[in-house]
């Protein structure tokens, strides 16, 4: 936030003096944000619990450090994984060009049919 002060007026400015006087008490007591932290990351792990699971995962580098131990199992992370790109198609349908398959992940439904019946995966490969 910007204020021009040259385009106050007199009255303007006691007004904005106040204003800061009294925001700068306000700031003044108020306890350090360190001792908070440490007092709520203390409070807490007395009763059981981290700052991440109070409050979400913005929790601050000092109240992961202080993390209590999780069971195996329970609440385990998501693990990213590097998207591996598009992948040209390997394999087409004799009866509807549209649909292919790359290889990747589970038979389609169409392919599934045809080889259940008997036909041999390699008849279907884009060459």
């Amino acid at each position: 936030m910007s204020i021009d002060i040259n385009a106050l007026s007199a009255k303007e400015l006691e007004s904005l003096i106040s204003q800061a006087k009294k925001r700068k008490t306000t700031l003044n007591k108020r306890k350090p944000l360190v001792t908070v932290r440490k007092k709520l990351t203390q409070q807490a792990r007395n009763e059981g619990y981290t700052i991440a699971e109070l409050f979400g995962t913005g929790a601050s580098a000092g109240a992961a450090t202080t993390r209590a131990p999780r069971a195996p199992g329970k609440g385990a992370a998501k693990k990213t994984r590097k998207s591996l790109g598009k992948v040209a198609p390997k394999y087409r349908n004799p009866s509807n060009a549209d649909e292919t398959w790359t290889g990747r992940g589970k038979q389609p439904r169409w392919l599934a049919a045809y080889t259940g019946g008997g036909r041999n995966l390699d008849e279907f490969l884009i060459k």
